[in-house]
């Protein structure tokens, strides 16, 4: 296993979905516990790359090699670096929290956990891939399963928010396909000398384009195309109008992967993919990028000031701290990029923790409209004491992993971008606005007698969210584990930029 570990990674929970097929109907319990182990697997070996990893090295480990449709030149090729190990970690450690928090779903129990399996399989393979073939692949199997799991068990418009969300994301496909098949075309593989190679280290190697390639135009038409493919999923304005309909319908534990990881899909593409190929473009397109990010900060933080329903709120949240990555990424300075990646994996956990704790009162009280509770405090002091810390930690306090990624994007951002930067720190005001708003309208104030018996969190809730907000505070408090798996790999990638610029 040691030898492959990153199919492993991928793979298992494959298998894991195909015993869940055999599994008689009515074993509900024997399918839950099939596929909370098909989700434990891959989180003990991504605990051991993330151990393993060597992060004085540049370039990519655990590097699997091999011939696949050889007529096309295309690869099984798997590899991670410091950019792609924190999003594997991240991927392994969210699904298998999202298995024991979908424990209570009872509505063909068998097809849910299987498709969920399907899609951990998916994004694991996204931030494994180093074949360009084998990323689209992947890319596209976790659409699927994503349509399916909002359409079938989301709430009452989860056709039209799957649909949408369908729709949305195959456009930006075709769009990376065309690219895709372009830097195809036209990159040379050094071994062979022959023109046709979908092997991202090629792509990566300017020396290796060839004819079309070489021209200016054609190089913006493909990373506007690759751009607008990933922007989609980010999402960034104005492409974002699929999220909130997604989050809004989806079962809490799938809007827990769509804005944990789904999200983080569109900009991990953009580094892994558009600045290194295109690294011309990248640095043309500084000032827009910085300019979208700004949008995307005040934009998401307005709209989430304007929400009724907790849910809602915290989905254009995602929208406005998205908006700091972008940021960070536009800056090609070592704090902003660092700081970029970090805010990606912080995200992660946080609005995890924040989409948990939202599911914990709809399962009590059956709506998410924060005007209708009030003094929620004195009856659920426990689950009062989790979310408040959730949403502190989304607005960036001191002393968890949030201030930390923010601060460095500023820190990083600011000398290149000094007007757009301080624009954008006015996000941070509106931040603390509704996240303030919402823990006084829930938790304090006059008690609504409604809710007097509602029962407090209980402990298989507590132990999805305690694991998650352990990582936020020790972040918060000693970043540097993340910090140094990253560095060497983004100094790299923000070096092949510079060169090209």
């Amino acid at each position: 296993m040691a030898d492959h570990i990153l199919s492993w990674m991928t793979f298992f929970p494959v298998i894991g979905a195909i015993v869940i097929t055999f599994i008689p109907k009515g074993n509900k319990e024997i399918v839950k516990t099939v596929a909370a182990a098909a989700a434990a697997v891959p989180l003990i070996l991504a605990v051991r790359l993330f151990i393993d990893f060597d992060r004085a090295l540049d370039g990519f480990q655990f590097v699997e090699h091999f011939e696949w449709i050889k007529s096309f030149n295309i690869e099984y090729h798997m590899g991670v670096d410091g950019l792609s190990v924190p999003m594997v970690l991240l991927t392994a450690f969210l699904s298998f929290i999202c298995i024991i928090a979908s424990w209570k779903i009872e509505k063909a129990t068998k097809g849910y956990f299987a498709l969920f399996l399907l899609l951990e399989a998916g994004m694991m393979g996204v931030f494994c891939a180093l074949d360009f073939f084998l990323f689209y692949v992947f890319w596209e199997v976790m659409l699927l399963p994503m349509y399916f799991l909002i359409g079938i068990w989301g709430g009452p418009r989860k056709e039209y928010a799957a649909i949408k969300f369908f729709l949305y994301t195959l456009a930006g496909s075709v769009l990376m396909l065309l690219a895709m098949i372009a830097l195809y075309l036209f990159t040379t593989d050094p071994a062979t000398g022959q023109t046709g190679t979908f092997n991202m280290l090629h792509m990566f190697d300017q020396a290796n384009h060839t004819g079309i390639l070489t021209l200016d135009n054609v190089r913006f038409a493909l990373w506007m195309g690759l751009f607008i493919g990933f922007a989609i999923k980010v999402p960034i304005f104005p492409f974002h109008t699929w999220l909130p309909d997604a989050h809004v319908e989806a079962p809490t534990a799938v809007s827990v992967i769509l804005a944990g990881v789904l999200l983080k899909m569109g900009t991990y593409g953009i580094l892994r993919i558009s600045y290194p190929m295109l690294p011309d473009q990248a640095k043309a397109f500084m000032i827009p990028m910085a300019i979208l990010g700004a949008i995307n900060i005040l934009y998401g933080a307005f709209c989430a000031l304007a929400q009724t329903d907790m849910k809602k709120l915290v989905a254009y949240s995602s929208v406005s701290h998205m908006g700091y990555v972008l940021l960070g990424m536009s800056s090609m300075t070592e704090a902003g990029i660092n700081g970029a990646v970090f805010q990606m994996f912080n995200h992660g956990t946080i609005t995890a923790m924040m989409f948990l704790c939202v599911g914990v009162i709809y399962d009590r009280a059956h709506h998410r409209e924060i005007n209708g509770f009030g003094g929620l405090g004195l009856q659920m002091p426990l689950y009062t004491t989790v979310t408040s810390f959730a949403l502190f930690a989304a607005i960036g306090l001191p002393g968890l992993s949030g201030f930390v990624s923010e601060a460095m994007v500023f820190m990083g951002a600011f000398p290149v971008h000094q007007t757009i930067t301080i624009i954008s720190a006015v996000g941070i005001i509106i931040g603390a606005a509704y996240v303030l708003w919402m823990l006084q309208r829930v938790f304090l104030g006059t008690r609504n007698e409604k809710y007097d018996d509602i029962a407090d969190i209980n402990s298989r809730e507590m132990f999805t969210l305690v694991p998650i907000g352990l990582v936020v505070l020790f972040l918060g408090i000693y970043p540097m584990p993340v910090l140094n798996l990253m560095k060497v790999s983004l100094n790299s990638l923000i070096a092949v930029i510079n060169v090209a610029g």
